[in-house]
């Protein structure tokens, strides 16, 4: 009986080159993934935290347009000039139109 050496597989540099970034890439796909969904969530939740805040300005603006408007009505208006000792006269008003 002969005796059978064992043979090594030799890799050409080429392939090694080949099979290192392979295993690269097995071991950075998970990472990146991993990576890209932790960034997407963060981001969606500065966006929810941003429309709170949107929505709250929002109220905020609208609380205080209707305050203006509460203080620049005919009756606020009145009652102001009376505090300063002022009339309201209707005579005295003069109507501007645009001519166009």
């Amino acid at each position: 009986m002969s005796k059978q050496k064992g043979k090594k597989l030799k890799l050409l540099r080429g392939e090694k080159i080949i099979y290192f970034l392979f295993a690269i890439l097995l071991v950075a796909t998970p990472l990146i993934s991993v990576f890209t969904k932790s960034l997407l969530s963060e981001t969606s939740i500065e966006l929810e935290q941003m429309k709170e805040k949107i929505n709250t300005q929002s109220g905020i603006n609208e609380s205080l347009n209707m305050k203006i408007n509460e203080l620049a009505s005919l009756d606020k208006l009145q009652e102001v000039a009376n505090e300063q000792g002022l009339s309201y006269n209707n005579d005295n008003i003069k109507v501007i139109t645009d001519s166009n």
